[in-house]
């Protein structure tokens, strides 16, 4: 008998079948069926007029009743993005949460890339001058609007050549630039806390003051094509890392930001000059007025872009007097937040979604009454505007409120004192020690870069900063009856020096009550109602710097942004002063150079500031008081 032998294993070549790793399982390009969608989805180049073609992503709902009007948002933050919210078959998942309403109710919508960014032909220039001393090209921003609107109107499939434009932000200066030569075919406009004025009061400089902040914002806009890399700070803290660097010069040099060319630009126009003036988008509506329909949207506590949008709607305002179709709604909300969800930001709670509210009774029946031509139940208002402190809408005839209002003097008091009765003789002055070495953080510490919770900084408590000794804290006694704000604040410091360079931050605030038995943590809360910030060696003109006289009393003036707050019984008025807002802005070296941007270390010096209450030099803000309630 043959003895028993274990069972020969079989080779792998003899087992039937076939090679499974051969080409592995993640196919060249995988599409989903579509079956089940309810839009069409288009994704094409759109030529320019110059042969450059812009990625458009359309979005149409199927099966509509007919040719439906389009609304175009072109950005540079990727329109892939705008519809990838979820993997949902329902369009209205897909898109952003204020797109639902369109898209549920007959809207087409369009996103697309400008020209050199994500998926478009093309060289970036961030924020690219109109055609003219600083653009001798045949196209801009306002010719590839045109273009692209006159594409949508005749050649997108079921559109019925009715075209509205909106974006937040650099999207909503987009909007802006389309206004200034409207294809025929744009029938409304809705920019939303647009990018208008960089210099004075946007996003790169706040009246000569550098916003430093931007700073992670040009890097990562302009070292990659779709804005995938970061700063690497190698700091926790941003505060500790720009002040290690020193100037803004090295900070650029550094982090390898000086060979990027818009980086370079900024720093090199410091002053108002003709190259920001010639992109200050309201100076240019202001020469010729605009017939489209337009809804200007503004954020009270825009932490990017608070100057733009009441600028804006004065200079369209201007040009339609009778008030036919320009409008302006202001909200409680910070950057871009109307297009979210709006009952609260920070600590500060409004009782109800107001940015539900707007989309719901302005926004969506305005564009149906332009591009649809279907008439609201009731008027549209000029102006809408949410009161906080009061935490209610308004309707208004203009803005500033044109009737029952006027304007009061609060003066800044000796020992810290707020009254709107001048001070007398032998007030004197009220100083402080500033110094660059250790700057006034415009936030608890650790300052983190843009992100997290940066939307929510201006309504950030300012008890932090109250007791610092290089921040001026001046306080009103108790109100006995409430007192509402409406328009723009504006600051006149009669203040000296012992420096030859000095940059003046003044903040208006609402400062709670010790005790709010109805929300106990607001108890002594500091709200900044408004604040902002001017460079001394602009005091004369925006365009020229000039040294500031050592120990000469000047006057100082500072436009603040607008305020719509009402002031409630037991709270105090505050006012803050300081000279630091740190790294927010980049620091003043309080010694005149030709170039902060280049201040040596030796630069940087402390320097005493005096704020004056002499009756012949009492310093004061104009507050824009209403005096009575209801449509003005």
């Amino acid at each position: 008998m043959a003895p028993r032998t274990a069972p020969r294993r079989a080779a792998a070549q003899e087992i039937p079948g076939e090679d499974v790793t051969r080409l592995g399982d993640v196919p060249r390009r995988f599409v989903a069926p579509a079956a089940h969608d309810n839009y069409e989805r288009i994704e094409t180049m759109v030529p320019m007029r110059d042969g450059v073609k812009l990625f458009t992503l359309a979005l149409v709902p199927r099966q509509p009743p007919g040719p439906l009007p389009v609304i175009l948002t072109r950005t540079p933050y990727g329109a892939a993005k705008r519809a990838a919210r979820t993997d949902s078959p329902d369009l209205a998942m897909v898109l952003p949460t204020a797109d639902e309403d369109l898209v549920r109710d007959g809207y087409i919508r369009v996103y697309q890339d400008v020209r050199g960014r994500y998926r478009s032909q093309g060289r970036y220039t961030v924020t690219m001058p109109v055609r003219g001393p600083f653009n001798a090209g045949k196209v801009d921003q306002v010719t590839d609007a045109w273009d692209t609107i006159e594409w949508l109107a005749t050649r997108l499939q079921g559109s019925n050549g009715r075209v509205g434009i909106t974006g937040v932000s650099y999207d909503g200066m987009l909007t802006l630039m389309a206004l200034l030569d409207p294809h025929p075919a744009l029938k409304a406009a809705v920019p939303i806390n647009p990018m208008v004025d960089s210099w004075m009061g946007d996003d790169f400089y706040h009246h000569g003051a550098l916003r430093l902040i931007m700073f992670d914002y040009l890097y990562r806009q302009t070292t990659t094509k779709d804005g995938s890399r970061g700063v690497p700070w190698g700091y926790r803290d941003q505060y500790s890392a720009v002040l290690a660097a020193g100037s803004v010069g090295e900070l650029g040099r550094r982090y390898g930001v000086d060979r990027l060319p818009a980086w370079k630009r900024i720093i090199d126009h410091p002053a108002y000059d003709a190259y920001w003036q010639d992109q200050a988008l309201d100076r240019r509506q202001a020469q010729q007025p605009c017939a489209v329909p337009v809804l200007t949207v503004h954020s009270l506590f825009d932490q990017e872009d608070i100057y733009g949008a009441p600028a804006q709607f004065a200079a369209l305002a201007a040009g339609d007097p009778r008030g036919r179709h320009t409008h302006l709604v202001i909200g409680p909300w910070c950057h871009g937040q109307s297009q979210g969800e709006g009952s609260a930001l920070g600590q500060m709670q409004w009782g109800a979604d107001t940015a539900g509210q707007f989309r719901r009774d302005v926004l969506k029946p305005f564009w149906d009454l332009h591009l649809k031509q279907t008439k609201p139940r009731s008027p549209l208002p000029r102006v809408l505007a949410f009161e906080t402190g009061g935490n209610q809408w308004r309707r208004y005839r203009a803005w500033p409120p044109a009737s029952g209002a006027r304007t009061r003097a609060l003066f800044l008091q000796p020992h810290g004192g707020l009254d709107f009765a001048a001070p007398g003789p032998g007030a004197g002055h009220t100083e402080f020690v500033s110094d660059p070495a250790k700057p006034v953080p415009y936030r608890v510490r650790p300052v983190l870069p843009l992100g997290g919770t940066w939307g929510r900084w201006l309504v950030d408590d300012q008890r932090p900063f109250a007791d610092r000794p290089d921040v001026l804290a001046f306080a009103s006694a108790p109100l006995a009856q409430p007192l509402t704000l409406a328009g723009p604040v504006v600051a006149t410091l009669f203040a000296a020096t012992t420096g030859t360079d000095a940059d003046w931050v003044v903040k208006l605030i609402d400062e709670y009550p010790p005790e709010v038995p109805s929300c106990p943590e607001m108890g002594g809360y500091q709200l900044m109602v408004a604040g902002d910030i001017m460079r001394g060696r602009y005091r004369e003109r925006p365009d020229l710097a000039r040294p500031v006289p050592a120990g000469q009393v000047l006057p100082y003036r500072l436009s603040l942004p607008h305020v719509h707050h009402t002031f409630l019984p037991g709270h105090r008025l505050m006012v803050q002063v300081q000279s630091t807002w740190f790294p927010l802005y980049d620091r003043n070296p309080q010694t005149f150079v030709e170039s902060i941007a280049w201040a040596r270390p030796e630069d940087f010096r402390s320097a005493v500031h005096r704020v004056h209450h002499e009756p012949t030099a009492a310093s004061y803000l104009e507050l824009p008081v209403l005096t009575t309630t209801g449509a003005r």
